[in-house]
């Protein structure tokens, strides 16, 4: 069989060719790995952005929780109701049908016994019964108005649970990108911590006295445990959740996002340089809390890949501080 050949030269140059175009899509265009200093800068910006992530997810969830609450409390009211107007019901049933025996009101006035609104509509006048019987026929329309407006509201409370549910689940997906990127970059750096959830923590010697000890006596007993977006105890704690559990053991009720605390807190708001300990600290942002020990500390929850624990208020930065709450 013939073969065409190909020239040696042609054959050599088009083989070069192939190997460079080949060398332009490999290493040549692969990323660099990020530099410890990249790595350690961009988990900087990540670390607001997911504390911002996690304080709609917060705020999402309590939304979800609370709409779900009234739901559940409605739709139980409006069984209750329902039993009222189910015995109403069969109460002017016997009311129409002993008044029509007693010739109070004429065969129209029955036609349409199997609703008794029916049965009321064909009753000339409610003068026509006793006041018992006309007393008895108001409370059943009423009744039945009440159940027909707590019906719409239960649907209406339905319906808004389900978009809060919604919205929680969107945040979700939104944070646990945000906590997938900060993991790789605390392993990249060799600085992730996974925490122990049974950590007995510190036993706190400073000099708060009252509730504010009590506040931090609960907080310093979590140190060494994790964090964890969302985390409300006892093992896993996030920001807000750390500082809501030890005012609450202290008798303070906080609310649970740190927006709402801090907007809690309006009227027992102090400047950063007037911080005692036992008070809230808040950055700036809004998506992070803490509590002040004094010396210029804090005891915190810090973020994803880190544990419950001490850190300087300049550590963290003092240009990310908004001001104190004094519970």
């Amino acid at each position: 069989m013939w073969h065409r050949r190909v020239p040696l030269a042609v054959g050599l140059s088009a083989a070069m060719v192939v190997a460079f175009q080949a060398g332009l899509a490999g290493p040549a265009i692969a990323e660099p790995r990020p530099t410890i200093a990249e790595a350690r800068a961009k988990l900087k910006k990540l670390e607001d952005k997911a504390d911002l992530a996690v304080e709609r997810y917060n705020e999402a969830n309590e939304r979800w929780k609370k709409t779900r609450k009234k739901y559940r409390e409605l739709s139980a009211d409006l069984k209750e109701r329902q039993e009222r107007v189910d015995r109403m019901r069969a109460d002017i049933r016997s009311l129409v049908a002993t008044a029509y025996s007693e010739g109070d009101i004429g065969i129209a006035g029955i036609t349409g016994a199997g609703d008794p609104r029916q049965a009321l509509a064909g009753i000339a006048t409610l003068t026509q019964l006793s006041a018992a019987r006309a007393e008895a026929l108001k409370g059943f329309e009423q009744a039945v108005k009440e159940l027909e407006q707590r019906r719409d509201a239960a649907k209406e409370a339905m319906k808004q649970a389900e978009e809060d549910r919604e919205d929680f689940r969107r945040k979700k997906i939104e944070v646990e990108k945000l906590v997938r990127e900060q993991e790789r970059l605390l392993r990249r750096l060799g600085t992730y911590q996974t925490g122990d959830p049974n950590s007995t923590g510190m036993r706190y010697t400073g000099p708060a006295s009252g509730n504010a000890r009590v506040a931090l006596q609960f907080a310093f007993a979590q140190i060494g445990k994790p964090y964890r977006y969302g985390g409300t105890g006892p093992g896993v704690w996030d920001c807000s959740g750390l500082t809501q559990a030890a005012w609450r053991a202290a008798g303070v009720q906080l609310p649970r996002t740190t927006t709402q605390q801090w907007a809690w807190g309006a009227s027992r708001r102090v400047p950063l340089d007037a911080l005692q300990p036992g008070d809230l600290v808040f950055s700036r942002s809004l998506g992070h809390v803490g509590i002040y020990i004094g010396g210029g500390k804090m005891v915190h929850a810090p973020r994803t890949g880190d544990v419950v624990k001490i850190t300087t208020l300049s550590a963290y930065g003092m240009h990310r501080l908004l001001g104190g709450v004094r519970p």
